[in-house]
């Protein structure tokens, strides 16, 4: 995966697209997955930004733990995801 930081110093992880945004507040580290609401979650690591038809965030507190494994299957989902909404379209035989 490539790893950009953007001129404004959020942390930005993409492959294809965005893939992951990193954000460090006082009370959390929030994760925010720029297609989240197209991947399954079934560890439910999403637990903000849950009302949006296209993001998706883990809001990380201090002393919690997160899944690493289950975030790892999120974040090769994310990169595929991806990887499927940039492929080109396929055309059909009448279309030029």
């Amino acid at each position: 995966m490539d790893q950009a930081t953007n001129p404004m110093g959020m942390p930005v992880w993409s492959r294809a697209g965005i893939v992951c945004t990193g954000e460090a507040y006082k009370q959390v580290v929030k994760l925010t997955f720029a297609r989240g609401a197209a991947l399954d979650d079934p560890r439910q690591l999403f637990n903000a930004s849950l009302d949006g038809n296209t993001r998706r965030a883990i809001d990380i507190r201090e002393g919690e733990v997160l899944d690493a494994e289950a975030f790892k299957v999120l974040i090769q989902a994310a990169v595929a995801e991806n990887l499927r909404s940039s492929a080109p379209k396929s055309r059909g035989r009448d279309q030029k």
